[in-house]
């Protein structure tokens, strides 16, 4: 334990020990055959292996008869080699990438619809414009919105936004790729 300054007067704060293993968050690509079953095959094997999937997409590539799943993970390290490892002896599954810091790009896509009248439209469209959102749909009452970026920029985007109610939302989560290399 130690002391913890609060006001004018201390109050002890316990030292917590770290677990052996931290979870970390992990953003896996999966470039699989577009099959029947092998979404739920992937998904299985993670959630088997202890992970919580945060946010899942699969959507087809440029090549027929293909398709790429992203899934962002919380989980351990040792658990996530284990989880490539058997995702690798699937029949179906083509290349996987594990990104690491920046050696990806993400982005991910939210629609929000939120309550918008003739007193604040004008304010919720100069915050839309900051953060290059585009309105898409315009009701008496209301605004829907499409905005892209990273993460922090969508939860950023959502901050100032819902204190003018935010009536439905839908958010993709991330999706990536490998960025480009400069040796190429």
């Amino acid at each position: 334990t130690g002391l913890h300054p609060v006001g004018h007067r201390f109050e002890s704060c316990v030292v917590h020990h770290l677990p052996l293993f931290i979870h970390m968050r992990h953003v896996i690509s999966v470039l699989v055959e577009n099959k029947f079953g092998v979404l739920a095959r992937i998904a299985g094997l993670f959630s088997g292996r202890g992970f919580n999937i945060d946010t899942l997409n699969v959507g087809p590539t440029h090549q027929d008869g293909r398709s790429r799943i992203t899934a962002t993970l919380n989980g351990d390290e040792k658990a996530l080699d284990q989880c490539i490892k058997q995702l690798d002896k699937l029949i179906d599954v083509i290349e996987i990438q594990n990104f690491i810091g920046a050696e990806s790009v993400g982005r991910e896509l939210v629609m929000v619809k939120v309550k918008a009248n003739s007193s604040n439209r004008s304010e919720v469209t100069q915050i839309c414009d900051v953060f290059r959102g585009k309105i898409i749909d315009v009701a008496k009452d209301s605004l829907v919105v499409e905005a892209t970026g990273n993460e922090n920029k969508i939860t950023a985007f959502l901050e100032m936004i819902e204190p003018f109610g935010i009536v439905e939302l839908a958010r993709t989560g991330t999706v990536s790729l490998r960025r480009g290399r400069s040796d190429s």
